[in-house]
């Protein structure tokens, strides 16, 4: 089913939890424009993603350089120097690239239209894109289609902002991308994943104010749109990005977005990204036939002003786009102080296989967890709320986590999350690589660690 049409919708436990409740009384790039400064740090307190990864190559030495101008340059120049710069997108994705060239787009450069990646780099190889001289980040925009399309392997992107497109900011078809550095607003998926795009990773990126429905009418049940990032394909990972304002109005759901959505994607890693302002920080969900297995949620962030909120919405095998099978959230930290909010929703068909939770510290203003069938597999959790609807595992405990702020969800000293979890090995965290909280400090593994995204 294509994305354009699909939403998971909310359980009926959920959607009829929210009503009960009463109404409440990544690195900076050279320059940024005044929108950007605003949308991505207006109202800012707690920290931002720890660096994930070395910044990329920018050596040009391994292969030719080609420069777009959008001003001065000219489609029928050479493209070899910022004095013999291409102008178009069309040109740009024309160039047969190879292995280890490189395509910079020139600062305070703007583009309407679609620029497509199709060449295929190599592991030791990439294919480069980013920007040179002085100014704001180059731009792409443009109603008329998804604005940057990879269709390639083995590209490396960075500085580009993709902003008000036809759909998708960046759309990746492509395997063994990676996107570093880059800013996506107002779309309705800032970046899409679709069902081809594999292996990818999406790391220290702004992808903000993502915030159109791509559907949003008066049938039942099929609002669609408002996603930071769309993950339809599988073994991606996304880590340590900013992703805010995933929000939109909604007819059927009042309201709709998420973070990350994920339909159809096995095995994706979302880890160490900070979340603010979203409708949900991740929602799964499959079509008939298809499975959305083994998705991984460790280290996130997540915090909201808004007056409706979740954190992690998934289901068993009685909903339509279920079952949702093998996802687990570990070490995350959540605050959603309004009523009518819920942290995780485990409804029609729940059990362990279903989902599994670890050291997470979630302080919400409603519902701290919903779940039905034989339950969720919990342990080391610091959970606070108004009402709950699960059994708490082993050494987890309702107790406030007292974190610094609503925006910094560091620990205070005396928190009862500090110690309270169960020691987990790195697979847990996708890895030895990946073990370290959102700070960057690892995770102790001997003994204990702290509950939540920050370790004390």
């Amino acid at each position: 089913m294509a994305p354009y049409f699909w939403r998971v919708g909310l359980s009926l436990p959920l959607f009829f939890l929210l009503l009960a409740v009463p109404a409440a009384a990544v690195p900076e790039g050279a320059a940024q424009t005044a929108r950007e400064r605003t949308g991505a740090l207006a109202g800012r307190a707690g920290p931002l993603p720890a660096r994930v990864g070395p910044p990329l190559e920018r050596s040009r030495a391994s292969g030719r350089v080609f420069y777009v101008d959008g001003r001065r340059g000219d489609d029928d120049a050479p493209g070899t120097g910022p004095g013999k710069a291409w102008r178009s997108l069309g040109r740009a994705g024309d160039a047969r690239l190879r292995p280890g060239d490189t395509l910079l787009f020139r600062r305070d450069g703007r583009w309407k239209g679609t620029l497509t990646l199709a060449g295929k780099g190599t592991a030791a190889r990439h294919i480069t894109v980013g920007a040179y001289g002085e100014g704001d980040r180059p731009e792409i925009s443009g109603r008329d289609g998804d604005c940057v399309v990879v269709k390639g392997s083995y590209w490396r992107i960075s500085d580009l902002r993709a902003s008000d497109c036809g759909w998708a900011g960046f759309r990746i078809d492509g395997r063994h991308n990676d996107l570093w550095d880059v800013y996506a607003d107002r779309n309705v998926a800032g970046v899409w994943l679709t069902e081809k795009g594999g292996h990818n990773v999406i790391r220290n990126s702004r992808i903000i104010g993502n915030d159109r429905m791509s559907v949003n009418d008066s049938e039942p049940d099929n609002d669609s749109g408002a996603f930071g990032v769309l993950l339809n394909g599988d073994d991606n990972q996304v880590v340590g990005n900013l992703i805010t304002g995933s929000y939109a109005p909604s007819q059927d759901y009042v309201t709709d977005g998420a973070a990350v959505e994920v339909y159809d994607g096995d095995r994706n890693l979302v880890a160490h990204n900070v979340a603010r302002d979203n409708e949900t920080f991740t929602e799964l969900g499959h079509q008939p036939g298809g499975t959305a297995r083994g998705n991984l949620f460790a280290n996130n962030v997540v915090t909201s002003s808004r007056k409706r909120g979740s954190f992690l919405i998934t289901r068993g095998s009685g909903h339509a786009v279920g079952p949702v099978a093998g996802t687990v959230a570990v070490n995350n930290s959540v605050y959603l102080p309004a009523r009518k909010t819920i942290g995780f929703s485990c409804a029609d068909g729940c059990s362990k296989k279903i989902l599994a939770l670890r050291n997470n510290a979630i302080k919400v203003g409603g519902t701290i967890g919903f779940e039905d069938g034989s339950g969720i597999d919990d342990a080391g959790g610091v959970y606070d709320g108004g009402l709950d609807h699960f059994k708490p595992g082993h050494r987890s405990i309702r107790e406030d986590p007292r974190f610094v702020s609503g925006r910094d969800l560091r620990l205070r000293a005396g928190s009862p999350a500090i110690g309270q979890g169960v020691a987990l090995g790195p697979s847990w965290y996708g890895g030895a690589a990946m073990a370290y909280d959102a700070s960057g400090r690892p995770i102790r593994r001997s003994k204990n660690p702290d509950a939540g995204a920050y370790q004390y």
